[in-house]
């Protein structure tokens, strides 16, 4: 096996992983005095059109079969539900406002905040201090929060973070309590041969696929196979999946705690509202990099490399047969209707002896273009919605990463690498649907490259305007002073300004 067994889990510490139950929906539940094991809602941007992600669904619509995760169009017409707009900023003050509950049994420097629904905690330490089990002071952190909030929290135990998260994510659901426990002995005995491969925490459908290739499915099949060929195929990175399936993950929440990156990068990215030509999307990018050298400006930092990642939209949203002799029209990504014959189509076109899709009597559009996009990328379908079999570099994108030869956080500078960056790896025919920047290497303002051609004064001057506009947004709000090209019907800065995690506060 390459792992020793016996011993290899231990009992030295006692790790439990919180989980708010549809987090998003259950607050939106507990706002309206609803029960969400009962009452059917959604939460999602119903502006934003059919095709927009629910970002979570009640446990009610759980047990009708509903993904979470799923678009709007994929539910039932016969299931009615609450459709309840996202509230970001509250979401926020709620999961604070829990994270104080955890405060009051736990030192900070027992809890890691995995994400702003779920957490870690090392229980050890607190067990004979209260006197509880391990179950027992689960249930305990439970009970507080639903008694102060409305909201139902699952958790699972284990010896270590991986045991925990996995015992939270497979084996508490189908506890009366809500509380899995693993241990050495219940994780080969429950876990092993547990499949789809996909719900153990860290193993995504691009790793799944690749050991399919060696007719692995479970963890057991991991821990049996061959470690040369994990780490030929998985690089470094195999070290993790040979820990993982025999139940062992070394780090604890003070080595995470105790973690500082050797290199540090920033990302802003987003996902437009519809696609967008070459040009709408460079407006849109040029918007990016503005906001971007503001975040750098006011962390003090510059950056000397820079990447780009724009992802590629549908290339058919509406397809017209006009008569019998294979004459056709489409409506293509970015809105503009084209004559053609069937055959050249682009991308959506069936190959010979493929079904042809066109738009259902019932005009739901949407439910046929996406289900064929999805066909034609080798789609997963999750827990979370669906998505590529390979990753997200299944569906088309481009981009580029460049080693810049100064440190700057010039926006005059930034903005002439990025557009260069743009014309070089974007295509301008094709519609744009998400871009994604980043900035790597960061280090402290003073280490900006001066050399003889630099015009100090100049740079100077553009850092003080910088802090100026920062210091106008701080005080009276982002939107109170943005580039006269936030104007334009394609630009998105004002609405993100005013936006959480990409949704409305």
């Amino acid at each position: 096996m390459g792992k020793p067994a016996a011993g290899a889990l231990g009992r030295e510490r006692t790790y439990i992983c919180i989980d708010l139950k549809t987090f998003y929906a259950s607050v939106e539940c507990a706002a309206r005095g609803l029960d969400p094991f009962t009452q059917n809602l959604v939460v999602a941007d119903t502006s934003r059109g059919r095709t927009t992600i629910c970002l979570a669904i009640s446990p009610a619509m759980k047990k009708l079969g509903i993904r979470n995760r799923c678009r709007l169009f994929e539910i039932p017409q016969n299931i009615d539900y609450i459709a309840a707009p996202p509230r970001m900023r509250h979401y926020m003050e709620i999961s604070a406002r829990i994270y104080g509950i955890y405060l009051e049994y736990v030192s900070p420097l027992d809890v890691h905040v995995y994400s702003i629904d779920e957490c870690f905690i090392d229980a050890t330490s607190y067990l004979s201090l209260y006197g509880l089990t391990a179950r027992e002071f689960a249930d305990e952190l439970r009970g507080a929060v639903l008694a102060r909030t409305g909201i139902t929290a699952t958790a699972g135990i284990g010896p270590n973070l991986f045991l925990a998260k996995v015992a939270l994510d497979i084996t508490a659901k189908h506890e009366d309590n809500g509380i899995g426990e693993l241990d050495e002995e219940r994780f080969r005995q429950d876990i092993w041969r547990h499949r789809p491969i996909t719900d153990i925490w860290g193993i995504g459908p691009g790793t799944a696929e690749r050991l399919a290739k060696y007719r692995v499915y479970d963890l057991m099949g991991v821990a049996a196979l061959d470690e040369r060929i994990l780490y030929r195929e998985f690089g470094v990175n195999a070290e993790y999946l040979i820990d993982h399936a025999h139940g062992i993950e070394p780090c604890t929440i003070a080595e995470i705690q105790a973690y500082r990156p050797q290199a540090t990068s920033m990302v802003n990215g987003q996902v437009l509202s519809r696609n967008y030509s070459y040009d709408e999307a460079l407006t849109v990018l040029r918007e990016m990099v503005d906001a971007s050298v503001l975040e750098l400006v006011e962390r003090g930092v510059v950056a000397s490399s820079i990447s780009l990642y724009v992802g590629y939209g549908s290339e058919v949203r509406e397809l017209r047969r006009l008569d019998a002799s294979g004459s056709a029209s489409y409506v293509d990504g970015c809105g503009h209707r084209r004559s053609t014959t069937a055959e050249d189509i682009p991308r959506i076109t069936p190959r010979p002896g493929e079904n042809r899709v066109e738009p259902t009597r019932n005009g739901d559009r949407e439910r046929d273009l996406y289900a064929e996009g999805a066909r034609r990328a080798g789609a997963f379908t999750g827990e979370h919605g669906t998505r590529p079999a390979g990753g997200r570099g299944a569906y088309a994108h481009a981009g580029k990463q460049r080693k810049l030869q100064e440190r700057t956080n010039s926006r005059r500078k930034l903005q002439e690498y990025f557009e260069r960056l743009f014309a070089e790896s974007v295509d301008p025919r094709r519609p744009i649907k998400r871009v994604n920047i980043g900035f790597g290497d960061l280090l402290p303002e003073e280490l900006a490259t001066i050399d003889l051609f630099t015009d100090v004064e100049a740079e100077a001057r553009e850092r003080e305007l910088q802090r100026a506009i920062i210091d106008v947004k701080g005080r009276y709000g982002k939107n109170a002073l943005v580039m006269g090209r936030s104007l334009r019907p394609e630009a998105t800065g004002r609405e993100r300004n005013e936006q959480v995690g990409g949704h409305h506060a």
